[in-house]
Order: C-alpha cells, then structure tokens, then sequence
C-alpha cells in the first residue's frame, strides 16, 4: 500500500489520509437510490482500490441501507480490518425489524444497542470514529456523549463525534469528552459552518473538521446539465438546489468552475476537493466507482494559488445561495 501523507484530525491523536471515502451512495436507503443505481462488486472494489492508493478512511452509517451499507464495507474490509480507518454513525432510530422510525434517540441506552449493531454489522470488535448522526431534541447531548464516553473506556470506539449541530451543542459535548471531529455539509455550495461560525468554534477547541458532500451532491462535478438527468427515484429530486431556477443559476455557477478546471487541466471535482484540502479541512466525497476514487484521491495532492483560491471565491463569495442542502423538514431536524 501506498503510504500517502497523513493528517491529524482534531487533536485527539487520529491520523488520517488528506482525502476520505464517502460509502453511503454504495447502497439505497429505505428503498431510494443514492446518486444513480449501486452495483456491490464495483462498491467493494472502489473500496479495495482507495486502499491500494493509500486512501483507508470509510464513512458510514448504521441509517444508510438501513443497515445493509455497513454490511457492505464488512464485506469489503473483511480479513484486512486493521488496513482501515472505519467511521460510522448512529441517531436515526432503526427498530428491531430493521426499520427506520424517522425518529432521532441519543439516549443512553439507544448508544449501547446501537454500537452493538455495527459492531456486528461492520464485523469488527472497535470503531475508530463514531459519531451521533443528527442531535436528538429530547435527549440532553451530555447523556448522550456521557455514553460514548463509556464506549471509548470499553474500547469499542476509539474516538468521538457529532454531526450537524450548532457551536452551542459542540461546547456542551466537549466538556463532556474531548470530541474529535464535526461532520457537515461543506462545499462550494455551501459554506453554513463558516457563517455561523461553527468552524471558528472548532478550530478554537482542536475539534477536526470533516466535510461531506464537498462536490455540492454531484452538481460540482460538471456531469449534470438537467433536472431530468436522474430518475424520480434519486433522493436529490427532493433537495432545493435542484429544483427550478435555482437549479440553472447554480449550472452557471459550475460553468465558471469547469473554466478554471480546464485551464488547471483538472476535473472540476479535483478543483473543488483540492479547495476543500487547502483549508485544512478533510473532505469525504462519496462514489462507487473506481474511476472516480482515483480522480478524487489524486486532488489531495493538487497545489492551488492564493490566486486560484482567491478566483473561486470571487465566482461563489461567501453567503452566495445555491439552495438548501435538504428540504424543508430534515432542514428542521438539523441543531442550528
């Protein structure tokens, strides 16, 4: 394997690679189809070769599938556990029937039924990073960190995490335990964590940034041109920045991406996650597909300008809108 130069995420003593593996596209999610239709074969291969390339970090969660995602990367990372750094979550509520409730339970007991369930799932005795996936409004965040506290004194987990929540939450949490990363949405398209000054906020406690989405949900990439480029079973049918005129105001936003790609000669996906590399942030860009996860793992070494910095901040300035990242309900489910 290659070793490819690590970074520290947060300061709780977790090395990773510049560049992680978004895998919640590898399967549906309660019936819908993440980013186009997934073939398990090429989803364990793109995980087999991010690891040849040097590129061992796998987000997951126990919600997508539910469940079936995290049996896949089990399937993947199987008699090699110890090559990978696996990151999953939990929050979403899936009962006994392995069917999600669309409720949020961080209560103490929902964390020690839910660590045993990926445990199994992932076919692994640890995790490296686990993280509450979205806060549970009728559960204090101090019972719940409290309770992966005690996760990682059993060494089940070996590191803490949120995601989605508000400079507040993150306070609270890490009186609790030392938190090691905040996962949200960052991209181009969506710079929230900086206007809210949740970044700020981590930066100050030596909490690790993790950034998905950081292709925009694909619009970055320059492959979509139409509303009608995916079926109505593609979740992002839902989401507001495909939606109307929104939609075509953010096509010439990546126009003028594409344009300084090209004269980089790299892919407008490589532009963007090399942005998001530049600011010392660890971006997790989901595929499936081979092709894409050597195209994305190679932006990690891609060295841009003060200059081309300073360009794609003029073509999308901070507080520009692109469209919410979700629909009007799971945006209320989100700590801001």
């Amino acid at each position: 394997m290659n070793t490819n130069k690590k970074i520290e995420l947060g300061s709780q003593g977790l090395f990773v690679p510049k560049v992680g593996l978004g895998c919640m596209g590898m399967t549906q999610i309660a019936g819908m189809d993440i980013y186009g239709k997934a073939d398990e074969t090429e989803s364990i291969a793109t995980i087999h070769r991010s690891l040849e390339l040097g590129y061992n970090f796998l987000d997951t969660a126990d919600l997508y599938g539910p469940l079936l995602n995290e049996r896949l990367v089990a399937k993947a990372i199987k008699g090699n556990r110890n090559q990978y750094t696996i990151a999953t979550k939990f929050g979403y509520e899936i009962d006994d029937k392995e069917q999600l409730t669309w409720q949020f339970n961080g209560t103490k007991d929902y964390v020690k039924k839910a660590v045993e369930r990926s445990l199994k799932n992932l076919g692994t005795d640890y995790i490296d990073l686990y993280y509450l996936h979205r806060l549970d409004p009728n559960t204090p965040i101090e019972e719940t960190v409290a309770a992966m506290a005690e996760l990682v004194k059993e060494g089940k987990i070996g590191h803490i995490g949120l995601s989605e929540v508000s400079s507040e939450t993150i306070k609270k949490a890490h009186s609790i335990h030392p938190l090691t990363a905040v996962q949200t949405e960052y991209s181009l398209f969506e710079r929230g964590v900086e206007e809210t000054g949740i970044l700020k906020t981590l930066q100050n406690l030596g909490i690790g940034f993790v950034a998905y989405s950081p292709l925009g949900r694909g619009f970055i990439s320059g492959d979509i041109k139409s509303p009608d480029d995916f079926p109505d079973t593609d979740f992002r049918k839902s989401l507001p920045r495909f939606q109307g005129e929104q939609f075509y105001k953010n096509i010439a936003l990546v126009n003028e991406i594409k344009t300084l790609a090209t004269e980089k000669e790299i892919t407008p996906s490589q532009l963007a996650i090399a942005w998001i590399v530049s600011k010392g942030i660890l971006p997790i860009p989901g595929t499936k597909r081979v092709k894409y996860v050597e195209e994305n793992n190679a932006a990690a070494e891609i060295k841009l300008s003060i200059e081309d910095l300073n360009r794609l901040e003029t073509i999308i300035p901070l507080g520009t809108i692109t469209g919410d990242r979700y629909d009007a309900a799971n945006m209320g489910a989100i700590d801001q």
